[in-house]
């Protein structure tokens, strides 16, 4: 193991002598950017996104290849300056008539009206026009392409360009979204197939221009989850893209703005940043799984409303990134959408949350906090490494997962929301989340993937607010109960769009819900347990949205839980008050408010670098108490030879000797740096380019702390013993 680290030690500090990060191809960390570049935003990420097309977008992206990043092209989807296409300057045609519209006739537009920068709906034509802006990206250099949020908002649908690809698509005339059930879920359906056309003409452009140069350019959907746009009814094509040859990966857009949206639990409607962020990840998280995909996970310092202060965004900060540390299978992080509004000083936050001000009462504005931006820069660079192999899992129950799709999006908007908070989600998964249980969202679309369900030993599923995409769902589902799996159904069956024309009541179909087909495939004639082969189906005709509004629905579901672990055989329900995760010397976690469990906090004793520490405070226990965010590295994981532990820089060029440790550090310009390092006794000389810094000496850890002001080009930090 130590000879190992040596190895890679070495082998790390050439190449940095040499000018290269070796893994730097990894594409591990990444921000997107507007503005040109800055000292002041130069993160020491591998790869910056440069946003945008037009705008010197060939000058910008050249700029940051110059600093020595891996250069990608970020370009909007839905709205963007798109001008030329809009006025008829393109092709010499008009097409305004592609602009999103609302029922009252107006324009969706993108932020001011008067800016004129509207939600397109992507008609036969928009997708070439994206194909021409792409261009000039990869002639740039432009090493990736991201195509960000495909957004068809539910409440449009009535454009004229929206009417000719209904009539194109159905072979009808159109039928307003508002009229009825099946109007609205068609409405949607298109939405999503639109979107997903104009994406796959893109993906199949940068396939032919990469065959015609040479190149091997990627292409990326920077996304929200699915669960959040169901919430803010908004259609997108999410899974229907993994299997698209040509989509070579996501950034999953979850962040503290998705993340407080409100939900219910136990009769009380609340903002649960954590519990949502860590579903939302979650369900992002299949769009990768077995597919081969690339994903980043976005976790964003601030968010695009202005009006909270920095204490808020900064808890709710470390909530998405500690449920976004969770899924491990994900180790790329995108670490600020826009650094510029978090780290430039003209950028300012009120002292106080606008909503919390009393009437009359007036409010400052204030720059980042230099801790809170010292955190911001240790935990960018501890991101860097988190592709690790060993993982293990302290909760109250793994290997549970609840089947979810993307039909969710196609019950949003007039005539009828049924569910408009996502209550049926939330009474199911909120129960177990909050006392201990990994629950793991699962992707109906994906499970003809070979081996999709074979890391769960029960499921949970209701169609309240949802439906199968298909008959063969329920193949894959039954085949899945019959070697041994446990599958939880809580569903009344009074969901209003059952009625709609879908697979179910079509064809050879001629069933009343899509839940009656399931329940035959599995032979279940009852509420109650039944077996199916090996495993056991539990069937409970409750309301799944009545959990989440009732008090007692909590108590209801644990229940439920507690009868599906006894008939795995293998498994026991552990209500916990925490969740915690080892990834190789690195412990992930949080404590859960709202448990029903009786023993409220959990205790791990050693020695830890506290990573939301700005000072990287060494502690001897970690305490999940109710709330509790935790990201920390354990010491006792640590190589013995000197070493930095953790930094809010990047740390490169590493040489050490029997009595010397030295290593460049970068970073953002004027952010304080703090640098914990592991010797074998009291430093006795220290040095930052040749100047004496601060340091603190911490016996019992046999760490040293490091702070001097951080540069964006390389310092010299020489140590000595």
């Amino acid at each position: 193991m130590k000879f190992s680290f040596v190895l890679l030690t070495a082998f790390m500090t050439a190449a940095a002598f040499a000018g290269v990060d070796p893994d730097q191809k990894l594409e591990r960390t990444s921000f997107q950017v507007f503005c040109p570049y800055n000292d002041a935003i130069d993160l020491k990420s591998d790869v910056a996104m440069v946003y945008g097309l037009g705008n010197d977008c060939a000058g910008r992206i050249k700029k940051w290849k110059e600093e020595g990043y891996i250069v990608h092209l970020m370009t909007g989807v839905a709205w963007g300056n798109y001008q030329d296409y809009l006025d008829g300057k393109w092709d010499g045609k008009d097409h305004w008539d592609a602009a999103q519209k609302k029922r009252d006739g107006t324009i969706n537009f993108h932020g001011n009206p008067a800016d004129k920068i509207p939600y397109m709906c992507p008609d036969e034509n928009y997708g070439k026009y994206l194909c021409v802006g792409v261009k000039q990206a990869l002639d740039a250099g432009a090493e990736a392409i991201h195509l960000e949020e495909p957004e068809f908002f539910s409440f449009c649908g009535y454009s004229d360009a929206f009417k000719r690809e209904w009539a194109a698509y159905y072979k009808e005339p159109w039928i307003a979204p508002h009229e009825s059930v099946d109007a609205r879920y068609r409405t949607s359906k298109l939405m999503y197939y639109l979107y997903r056309r104009a994406l796959t003409e893109v993906f199949d452009y940068v396939k032919k221009y990469n065959e015609e140069h040479g190149t091997d350019v990627k292409c990326y959907v920077p996304t929200h989850s699915m669960i959040n746009y169901t919430m803010w009814n908004i259609i997108s094509p999410e899974a229907s893209l993994v299997q698209i040859e040509g989509c070579d990966g996501y950034i999953g857009q979850v962040w503290t703005g998705t993340a407080r949206t409100p939900n219910t639990y136990a009769g009380v409607k609340a903002q649960r940043t954590f519990e949502t962020a860590y579903l939302e990840y979650g369900i992002l998280n299949n769009l990768v799984r077995s597919t081969g995909r690339r994903m980043w996970y976005l976790n964003d310092p601030v968010e695009d409303n202005p009006d909270y202060c920095w204490a808020d965004y900064k808890v709710n900060w470390e909530s998405t990134l500690v449920a976004s540390l969770l899924w491990p299978n994900v180790f790329r992080y995108e670490v600020a959408p826009w650094p510029d509004r978090v780290l430039v000083k003209t950028w300012k936050y009120p002292t106080k949350n606008k909503k919390d001000l009393a009437p009359g009462e007036n409010v400052g504005y204030e720059s980042i906090p230099a801790d809170y931006a010292t955190e911001l820069n240790t935990v960018f660079n501890a991101l860097n490494d988190q592709k690790q192999d060993k993982i293990f899992r302290n909760c109250g129950l793994t290997e549970a997962g609840i089947l979810l799709s993307d039909t969710m999006m196609f019950r949003r908007g007039e005539p009828f929301t049924n569910d408009p908070n996502l209550d049926s989600l939330f009474g199911i998964a909120l129960p177990l989340i909050k006392n201990g249980a990994m629950l793991e969202p699962v992707q109906m679309e994906n499970m003809n993937i070979e081996g999709y369900l074979s890391p769960y030993k029960i499921l949970f599923v209701t169609y309240e607010g949802m439906n199968a995409p298909g008959p063969e769902s329920h193949t894959y589902i039954a085949d899945w109960v019959k070697k041994g799996g446990v599958l939880v159904i809580i569903d009344d069956g009074k969901d209003p769009y059952n009625s709609v024309k879908e697979w179910w009541n079509t064809g050879d179909y001629h069933y009343n819900t899509p839940m009656e087909h399931l329940l035959e495939t599995l032979g279940v004639t009852k509420v109650g347990a039944s077996s199916f082969g090996e495993g056991f189906v539990i069937y409970s005709d409750t309301s799944a949205k009545g959990l989440a509004r009732s008090a007692d629905g909590a108590y209801f579901m644990q229940k439920l839980a507690e009868q599906a672990c006894e008939l795995t055989g293998t498994k026991k329900w552990h209500t916990v008050s925490h969740m915690v995760l080892r990834k190789g010397k690195y412990v992930v976690g949080a404590g859960l408010a709202e448990s029903n469990t009786d023993n409220k906090t959990f205790e791990m004793r050693g020695k830890f670098v506290n990573l939301f520490d700005p000072e990287l405070a060494v502690v001897k226990s970690l305490t999940f108490t109710p709330d509790a965010r935790i990201f920390a590295i354990d010491l006792s994981k640590e190589s013995s030879a000197p070493s930095v532990v953790a930094s809010a820089s990047k740390i490169t060029a590493v040489k050490r000797d029997v009595k010397s440790l030295t290593f460049d550090s970068e970073g953002p310009a004027d952010v304080n740096c703090v640098t914990r390092v592991l010797l074998p006794a009291k430093p006795e000389y220290v040095t930052v380019d040749g100047k004496s810094c601060l340091v603190k000496w911490d016996g019992d850890s046999s760490t040293a702390l490091l702070m001097y002001s951080n540069t964006a080009k390389e310092r010299k930090v020489v140590i000595k013993w």
